[in-house]
């Protein structure tokens, strides 16, 4: 029957949620595979939270583009503003029933990255995580085409400055460098007519929407990877989707978010790459492919992906409902830890896998563990905090992806052995 074993159903929870929840960790475990996959990538609708004020495009954007002064005003009202935007998605994560659907929001911000740091629009910003959450399981052709209309892209890549008479090539160059076929697939020639085509896409100076300046388009004849025509940008669009290695390089994305930070096999690559192409991009596909496939089950890449801080942070507590931090105190962990959301250091995004850990930060996290979980252990009054797991192994088995470093306490407890199993290192990883 191929039924899914408490183990198993741990695994598929840990790395499509946030946290190995146990209620939902128990509702799919005895579920075939196939069915459980399902039900992961069939979430309900989820319910958003309103968001924080945040001050509009038309605002911020004069302040943003006058003297230093004035800059400097803008900067620091962007800042707290982006703040406020961080902890909106943490108390999102932390609150949504549909956890899948934050991971991939995640996933798609940490792929398409903008900041906080050079749009200072956090309204921007937030309408490009809702962009990114509606798409999240839908289309990867449609999802980049909305990217490359997106106000804050616009901003944080200079496509608005990017007009006929001057073309800007930052969009272009990241575009084929980052978004799609990657290094070596390309000519500068390639970056300077796709930089012709995006020509006079930009955001209306008003309202901060995307809008097309007809009369700022380049409508002249250009050759791009070797083809030629009066393109635009969902041309250029086109033609890179055509191009093998765009599959290949979010099927590399995929396998190094859901499998392991190893490197991926080039054959299993490739036959993951033509299953998402024939599919037409489908994501949903895609991902169908990868959470059925050996390798996402496989032993050998249990305890492989390193935990990031919002896995860390935000997973643990999902997990185990101790006391929490504020929503303030959360965001500044999340800083302190390396990923301060809506900010990722560079438009390659957060490095991940053993770059999330450092000197530093296997500090801050030890340190967050220890504090949420220790509590007084010797206390026989009731916390109200419900460890269901029956025994010490079902509690190593629902918390560990992998067996522990450490000895387990010799003092029988369930809060002693979790705040033992918390602080150990196999915590870190998933």
């Amino acid at each position: 029957m191929n039924e899914l074993t408490f183990s198993e159903a741990r695994h598929l929870i840990a790395r499509t949620g946030l946290g190995a929840e146990w209620g939902s960790v128990r509702k799919l475990e005895g579920m075939s595979k196939a069915k459980a996959i399902n039900y992961i990538l069939h979430p309900p609708p989820s319910h958003l939270r309103p968001a924080p004020y945040l001050s509009p495009w038309n605002k911020l954007e004069p302040m943003r583009v006058e003297g230093s002064q004035t800059r400097k005003n803008a900067w620091v009202m962007a800042q707290q503003e982006g703040q406020l935007l961080q902890g909106w998605w943490i108390d999102q994560m932390l609150r949504t029933r549909t956890p899948f659907v934050e991971r991939m929001t995640l996933f798609w911000h940490n792929f398409f990255t903008s900041s906080l740091r050079k749009t200072l629009q956090p309204s921007l910003l937030h309408k490009q995580n809702i962009m990114l959450r509606q798409n999240a399981l839908g289309n990867f052709r449609q999802l980049l085409r909305s990217v490359a209309r997106d106000p804050a892209m616009l901003v944080y890549l200079d496509g608005y400055k990017n007009l006929k008479e001057e073309p800007n090539e930052n969009f272009a160059r990241e575009l084929l460098e980052i978004f799609t076929v990657g290094h070596g697939q390309y000519t500068q020639k390639d970056v300077q007519e796709a930089a012709r085509a995006f020509t006079g896409w930009g955001v209306h100076p008003e309202n901060g929407t995307f809008q097309v300046r007809a009369d700022q388009h380049d409508r002249g004849h250009k050759i791009f990877l070797r083809r030629a025509g009066k393109f635009n940008g969902d041309h250029i669009i086109d033609i890179l989707l055509q191009h093998p290695r765009t599959a290949e390089r979010v099927v590399e994305k995929f396998w190094r978010a859901f499998v392991s930070d190893a490197n991926p096999p080039r054959k299993i690559i490739q036959i993951w790459a033509k299953q998402f192409y024939q599919a037409d991009y489908d994501i949903k596909a895609l991902l169908r492919v990868v959470l059925s496939s050996n390798e996402f089950w496989s032993a050998r890449y249990r305890g492989t992906l390193v935990k990031s801080p919002v896995d860390l942070l935000i997973g643990t507590i999902r997990t185990i409902p101790y006391p929490r931090e504020t929503i303030p105190e959360m965001v500044n962990l999340c800083r302190l830890l390396g990923q301060k959301l809506f900010d990722p250091p560079s438009v390659k995004g957060w490095d991940g896998g053993e770059h999330w850990i450092s000197t530093q930060t296997l500090l801050v996290r030890a340190s967050y563990l220890a504090k949420i979980s220790r509590g007084n252990l010797n206390s026989k009054v009731n916390t109200g905090l419900r460890l269901p797991a029956k025994d010490g192994q079902e509690m190593v088995d629902w918390l560990l992806a992998v067996k522990p470093v450490n000895s387990l306490p010799e003092i029988p407890g369930k809060r002693r052995l979790a705040h033992a199993l918390l602080r150990d290192p196999a915590f870190q990883v998933t």
